[in-house]
């Protein structure tokens, strides 16, 4: 019995494929669109777009061109070829703004670009304009069922741009002891913070901040110490404000203390 139904299992198969073949060979594109249909209703999105891409130009025009425009984007989405279906369904909605599927594919076309980032210790372009295609989704659909979901993917495109900025100006304080690289450093976390005021990593980057200026000052050329001092000390005071109950305080406050020490030796030889 096992036998007879392996049997009928290979033949069903052997007659899928065989069926496939004849409509990639054949002439008739409605043969083709068919075939392509039940592939794409059945998951086989592979082999469905070898068939949508020998049809598509034949259909520009015809009643069937939305549904199979609908088909070939969303395969090749399924796929994971998201830079191809994000712009099929741009196009998509394009070509047929009045579409019920015009707001899902809109959607989906902005989630494209949310899977092309790669990891933050990357390049961030694709970052940045995926959170532009999102922000225009969620700007043309203000009332989506799709709103919650598009924010919560800009949420996290910002937080991998966080991530990225404060991991190169730590990467900078982290080169040390040259002054040019704490001097870097400085700049970098200085910029951070301006640029994310509410950022996640903003308690330690105050911190870095600190302790770069602290060793920028301790280990200056004379003639830039003193300067280098008050503001190690202008950025403890920062710090602590912001952060009086951080597991850095005790550290700082040992900065403070030698940074305050040098300051009191500068003031005496005025």
């Amino acid at each position: 019995m096992k036998r007879l139904v392996y049997i009928f299992i290979i033949a069903i198969i052997f007659s899928s494929c065989s069926e496939f073949q004849k409509a990639i060979k054949s002439e008739d594109i409605a043969v083709k669109f068919s075939m392509g249909t039940e592939l794409y209703d059945a998951g086989k999105y592979r082999k469905a777009l070898r068939l949508f891409e020998q049809i598509a130009p034949k259909y520009r025009g015809k009643p069937q061109a939305q549904k199979l425009m609908f088909m070939k984007a969303m395969a090749h989405y399924n796929v994971g070829d998201y830079y191809t279906s994000n712009y099929e369904m741009e196009r998509f909605v394009n070509s047929y703004p009045e579409s019920e599927k015009a707001e899902e594919i809109a959607f989906l076309g902005a989630k494209s670009y949310y899977h092309l980032p790669p990891i933050y210790s990357k390049e961030q372009k694709e970052t940045v304009e995926a959170i532009e295609k999102v922000q225009t989704f969620i700007n043309t659909y203000p009332n989506s069922t799709y709103l919650e979901e598009a924010n919560k993917m800009v949420k996290e495109l910002d937080f991998k741009l966080e991530k990225k900025a404060y991991e190169i100006a730590k990467q900078y304080h982290t080169l040390g002891p040259h002054n040019r690289d704490f001097e870097a450093a400085i700049k970098a976390f200085d910029n951070f913070i301006l640029d994310y005021p509410g950022a996640t990593h903003k308690e330690k980057a105050m911190f870095y901040r600190l302790d770069s200026a602290y060793k920028l000052a301790v280990n200056s050329v004379e003639y830039k110490k003193k300067e280098r001092i008050n503001t190690a000390i202008e950025y403890y005071y920062s710090f602590k404000n912001r952060f009086a109950s951080s597991e850095f305080i005790e550290k700082a406050n040992e900065m403070n203390a030698e940074l305050v020490e040098l300051q009191k030796q500068y003031e005496n030889k005025g």
